[in-house]
Parts: C-alpha cells; sequence; structure tokens
C-alpha cells in the first residue's frame, strides 16, 4: 500500500463559514476519514451534521475534512454504496475528484459534498450526525507528454477553467 495523504480538519471558522452557524456545534464532532476494514479502499466520510433528503432533494454536506495528498495522486469521492443501492442516492458532480492542490485553496481544501436523492420509491434519507455517508479513494493518475500547465490553484470548486 501506498502511504500518500493525511485527512485534517479544516478550522472552526472555515467549517461555519460553509455549513453555517447553526452547525457551530459540530465542529468538535467531525471525525477524519477512517477506512471500515484492512481489506477496505474506501475511506468513509461520517456526516459532521444530522440531515434529511426527501425524494428529489438536494443537499450540500460541509464536510469539515481536507487531505494533504502527495503529488501524482487523487482523491475520488462516491456515494456509500448502500445508500445508492437502497436511495439512489448520488452525488450531484458524479464522481468529486479532490485534487492535491486543492489543500492549499483559498477555503482550506475544504471538501463539500453535495447530494441529491433519487429514491423512485418515495423514500426519504436520513442519516445520522455520525454515519457514514460518502466514501474517498485514493487513484494515481498520469499526465500527457505534451503537457505544461504551471499554473496555481487559488480558488475552490470550479477555479479552474470553469
Amino acid at each position: 500500500m501506498n502511504r500518500i495523504a493525511e485527512f485534517e480538519k479544516v478550522s472552526r471558522e472555515r467549517f461555519i463559514a460553509d455549513a453555517g452557524e447553526e452547525y457551530s456545534d459540530c465542529y468538535d464532532g467531525i471525525a477524519l476519514p477512517l477506512r471500515a476494514t484492512a481489506g477496505s479502499a474506501g475511506y468513509d466520510f461520517f456526516a459532521p451534521y444530522s440531515f434529511t433528503l426527501a425524494p428529489g432533494e438536494t443537499a450540500k454536506i460541509a464536510t469539515g475534512i481536507r487531505v494533504r495528498i502527495e503529488g501524482g495522486w487523487f482523491l475520488g469521492v462516491f456515494p456509500r454504496s448502500s445508500l445508492g443501492f437502497k436511495y439512489r442516492l448520488r452525488l450531484d458532480n458524479t464522481v468529486g475528484i479532490i485534487d492535491a492542490d486543492y489543500y492549499g485553496a483559498d477555503n482550506e481544501g475544504h471538501i463539500m459534498i453535495k447530494l441529491t436523492n433519487e429514491s423512485t420509491e418515495g423514500k426519504a434519507l436520513t442519516v445520522a450526525a455520525g454515519t457514514a455517508f460518502a466514501q474517498g479513494i485514493f487513484l494515481p493518475f498520469g499526465i500527457t507528454l505534451s503537457d505544461s500547465a504551471t499554473e496555481k490553484r487559488t480558488g475552490g470548486f470550479g477555479s479552474t477553467n470553469g
């Protein structure tokens, strides 16, 4: 196994700015992502606060988490398989891509996860604080021989060409 990353909490101020003042009491309870078993590929992300999604409803979850990643790797974020299976829960960007340089962004690299409950069976999804709701998997990547990217990231989501 390659040990290439480290999860951290964002600052209390960043979490409150992104989650909202009503969630300020949740900061101390934020748990860093963990693998459930030695054979797990995914690191479970735990809900920092409880939320409910009715069918067709969308919510942006401020995780309170950022990650330092070595170059040549990224973190892919997916819904927990069981929630996708039971509720048709999906990430609004289908797969979240957390680049290594996102860590140093103006928003502290705060990982936000936007979810939609696409249940066709009328099932509401309730996730209690501290419950795993998404998973992240570290993956290597390559670049083309002609790659000449030199720009430095400053912003968060959507800050690099769109």
